[in-house]
């Protein structure tokens, strides 16, 4: 969110944007999920990070999304590819786009607990922060359609 000067996010959305920078954050130096998720939550937390003040985010469900993402990549991985067009492959897609799908789709397919829609919303808005549109769309539509394979019970009501 870093082009909102001074905004502010807590709860279950700062839990997810925090997720989403330490998933990226995991790709792009060589360190363990751990060691991050213990950074994000002595350092991170309750400062200001690109422009976005951290306050009271859920915690657990921070370190949930980060471990569990990077414990099911083998799984995550070809769902979100099954939504590529062909010849596409996941290494292609930017890496925060990659970050925020994992989460987004982690969550989808093990928290039954938050309604679909409400995840979808959460990432599209941390999609809109780092992303252009094009970016926006593509992942509307890619967790759209995993929903639609993940929630079909959720989808129905």
């Amino acid at each position: 969110m870093a082009d909102k000067k001074n905004s502010i996010v807590k709860g279950r959305p700062a839990a997810r944007l925090a997720a989403v920078q330490a998933l990226y954050q995991l790709e792009q130096e060589p360190t363990t999920p751990q060691k991050v998720v213990v950074e994000f939550l002595n350092h991170r937390f309750n400062e200001i990070v690109d422009g976005t003040r951290f306050i009271t985010p859920d915690k657990t469900l921070f370190q949930d999304i980060v471990l569990g993402v990077m414990d099911r990549l083998a799984d995550l991985d070809p769902m979100i590819t099954s939504t590529l067009s062909e010849g596409w492959r996941l290494e292609r897609i930017e890496s925060v786009v990659r970050a925020i799908l994992r989460a987004a789709v982690f969550e989808l397919s093990r928290d039954t607990s938050v309604p679909t829609p409400v995840v979808i919303n959460e990432y599209i808005e941390i999609t809109k922060s780092f992303c252009s549109p094009s970016e926006v769309s593509f992942v509307n539509g890619s967790l759209d359609a995993l929903a639609k394979l993940l929630r079909t019970e959720d989808l129905q009501e």
